[in-house]
């Protein structure tokens, strides 16, 4: 099996610094596994990393896609694969959607409709409604999904409807079964720590211009309404040009967002994943990781 590195934890940890220093040592090359970073324009909400900082370390899977296009697991899954599988370079995945990298790297399958939307109809019933109905066609599904989680409820209906199995026995008839020689390794450090990273974050962000990239996107056409809106650091700023939240707000509504979100993170990485955490902020551990990644990388068996 190809060997493949896998960099991921909270946001703000400073995952990307690692993963270049890392492909610097190994001549490797950095996948994003981040679910935003895919869109052109959307930079520093995301905290997409910038050429300087790539420092000549080829990146892939970021400024791909307008911000009309849609982005799925599917996506991420096949794309990310056809670069591990093609390329003789060593790849390092990098990021913290999870759910993305675990489809990459497990024989996670997914049906034709994965990229092709929602049945229309779906959309003229309630949450309560749509519940009743995947009781009736998927039971099993019904018992993983709030009654309330509209998007999951019109995806897991939709697959249903389309193919020969319903989204449950799809999941049943998968092995979960890891398809590279693939070492999880995450970065983490104090909590308290981490909070302030993020909180700084945000602040650089409003420094860098984040108004003014938000005003641009809407300038060119894009909406809330748009998948490339519903990240932290972007949706928060509808209230804004409602006139229903001042610019305080909405920082400090993507700072308690993002908090969140690297909680969740930690909760989905140690429930889904065999991840080896090491404090990034520490240097000793920092560099010993490296050393411990680059020779488990060089000597293939």
């Amino acid at each position: 099996m190809k060997k493949v590195i896998v960099i991921v934890g909270p946001t703000a940890v400073g995952k990307s610094d690692f993963a270049i220093e890392l492909a610097k040592k190994i001549n490797g090359e950095i996948i994003s596994g981040d679910s935003i970073q895919v869109y052109q324009g959307l930079d520093i909400g995301s905290g997409k990393v910038t050429q300087e900082e790539m420092d000549g370390v080829p990146h892939h899977l970021i400024d791909i896609y307008t911000t009309k296009q849609s982005y799925t697991v599917a996506d991420f899954q096949s794309k990310a694969r056809e670069l591990i599988d093609q390329s003789e370079k060593p790849m390092i995945i990098c990021g913290g959607t999870g759910l993305y990298i675990k489809a990459c790297l497990y024989d996670y399958q997914f049906s034709d409709e994965s990229g092709a939307g929602i049945d229309i109809d779906l959309e003229n019933y309630t949450n309560e409604e749509l519940y009743q109905q995947l009781l009736e066609l998927d039971p099993k599904q019904s018992e993983k999904i709030h009654p309330n989680n509209r998007q999951r409820l019109l995806r897991s209906l939709t697959i249903a409807r389309r193919s020969p199995k319903v989204q449950s026995e799809m999941i049943a008839d998968q092995q979960h079964r890891m398809l590279y020689d693939a070492r999880i390794t995450g970065c983490t450090m104090p909590r308290e720590q981490l909070y302030a990273r993020i909180n700084a974050r945000v602040e650089k962000m409003f420094e860098a211009g984040l108004q003014k990239e938000i005003e641009k996107l809407l300038q060119q056409g894009v909406s809330f309404q748009d998948a490339c809106m519903k990240g932290i650091g972007y949706r928060e700023w509808e209230g804004f040009h409602e006139g229903k939240k001042s610019l305080e707000e909405v920082k400090e509504e993507i700072q308690k967002h993002s908090r969140q979100f690297a909680k969740r993170q930690y909760t989905w990485f140690n429930h889904q994943m065999d991840v080896e955490w090491f404090e990034n902020n520490n240097s000793l551990e920092r560099k010993a990781m490296l050393e411990n990644l680059v020779h488990w990388y060089q000597n293939q068996e």
